[in-house]
């Protein structure tokens, strides 16, 4: 069952999350006191044996071993931390992937609800069983990605005996020869019901229908999905890594981290303290850290944290025939509301939450900004006011503004020409070319300012 504390952290206050340290469902402590436990255990083991077992000369082989495991250990050698992180965080993503794909027929039940017409025995069989189809489609490819499903369903009989099927679609559905997952098969009856609807001018016109093939195959799509994260793991040597690193770390801590005998002047060895109280929490983080990916990594198992499939089942087909059914047609009669003939009214607030109508409503970031008197003023430009240029750009504009004022501008010299006429023609180019490459200039200038 799905450990939910949500209410407990509604509010931030002191020791909020401290209190959720003393729960045992759900928690890390139960994950994790069986390794924990082993790894004390054959942490006592060495300590035992190197102190009262070992031969001076046998100890201090022991130590010199001791020593150069710590070494490794304390400097980073196996990389525990990046390739955990980062395995975790894929985990996770994963997670919750698989958690947004599961198929909910709520948008699908509407549109069946609102779109397949008939009030009669014909129109509500319709609807029935065109939400019984999707639903049977989610129940078979949960029964092949969740434990819980299967236990509850592991053969189709059981599926008929739920009333997802009936004795004749079983016989259709395993008439169907395929190498494949056929959970896709009940969409299809639902897609080839929907057309004969429309065919009945129970779906009364191509666009309802359209928007029912829509809706179901967003449907299918989340059905493929989940069925596709089953399929497709985090690589299998990814795994192999981490749990290799996380293992071999602690195997190198259960002999480098030993007390050894202060009186020898080991570094780092001043004081013998028995218990390795900061390599045990190093341990509990660090398994801890691997077991949530363990339990992540999966959802669709028998963990505390995993996801109710079997109580979506029940309430997805539930609410379908609730909504095709006893909701089709059935409204409320239509009156005046309340603040019918007032213009302007404020909903009444309780006593505990009365302190809210003393806070101003949010009106946006920038309504409280402040501004200076002479940014508030309006500045108009006339024909020949320029903004300021600076640079050796905004001093040769300014020297080609001063000339076209002038009437002149400074012309390309060409190459000869035969007669006057191609010289003036010429001339009249280049003005027209440079009176171009002035405006292009001074328009960028003024877009860059």
């Amino acid at each position: 069952m799905t450990v939910s504390y949500t209410l407990e952290v509604a509010n931030a206050r002191f020791g909020g999350f401290t209190r959720l340290l003393f729960r045992w469902k759900g928690s890390i402590y139960r994950l994790l006191y069986k390794e924990l436990l082993v790894f004390c255990g054959v942490y006592l083991f060495f300590s035992v044996y190197y102190r009262f077992i070992l031969t001076p000369k046998q100890q201090d082989l022991f130590e010199r071993v001791a020593l150069y495991c710590d070494r490794f250990t304390n400097t980073n050698f196996i990389p525990v931390l990046f390739v955990l992180g980062f395995y975790v965080t894929m985990a996770f993503n994963r997670w919750w992937g698989q958690y947004t794909s599961f198929p909910l027929p709520d948008n699908l039940m509407m549109v069946v609800s609102g779109n397949v017409h008939g009030a009669d025995e014909r129109g509500r069989l319709l609807r029935r069983t065109l939400m019984r189809y999707a639903n049977l489609s989610s129940v078979l490819i949960l029964r092949s990605i969740s434990t819980r499903v299967h236990k509850r369903f592991p053969t189709l009989e059981h599926v008929v005996e739920a009333g997802f099927m009936t004795t004749h679609e079983l016989k259709m559905f395993e008439s169907l020869h395929s190498d494949f997952n056929k959970y896709w098969m009940p969409l299809t009856w639902f897609s080839n019901l929907a057309s004969r609807a429309r065919e009945e001018g129970r779906v009364r016109d191509d666009i309802a229908l359209r928007l029912l093939m829509d809706e179901l195959n967003k449907y299918r799509s989340k059905c493929s999905l989940l069925f596709h994260f089953d399929w497709i793991s985090i690589p299998l040597v990814y795994t192999q890594v981490v749990t290799i690193a996380v293992y071999s770390f602690f195997a190198f801590c259960v002999i480098g981290r030993q007390f050894l005998n202060p009186e020898k002047g080991y570094s780092d060895h001043k004081i013998d303290m028995y218990v390795p109280v900061f390599t045990l929490l190093q341990f509990f983080f660090y398994a801890g850290w691997l077991k949530v990916g363990e339990l992540i990594i999966n959802p669709f198992g028998e963990d505390d944290d995993d996801f109710e499939t079997n109580q979506l089942i029940d309430r997805n087909i539930e609410v379908s025939m609730l909504a095709v059914d006893d909701m089709y047609q059935n409204l409320a009669p239509i009156v005046k509301d309340k603040h019918w003939m007032q213009r302007k009214f404020s909903v009444p607030y309780t006593v505990s939450t009365a302190a809210e109508t003393l806070r101003p409503a949010f009106k946006g970031s920038t309504f409280d900004m402040r501004m200076s008197a002479e940014d508030l003023e309006i500045h108009q430009l006339t024909d020949k006011q320029y903004l300021p240029l600076h640079g050796s750009l905004g001093d040769g504009l300014q020297h080609l503004l001063r000339n076209s004022e002038g009437g002149s501008l400074p012309m390309v010299n060409g190459s000869s020409h035969p007669n006057q006429e191609d010289k003036d023609a010429n001339a009249d180019c280049d003005l027209s070319s440079h009176k171009e490459q002035e405006t292009a200039l001074i328009k960028v200038t003024v877009e860059s300012y």
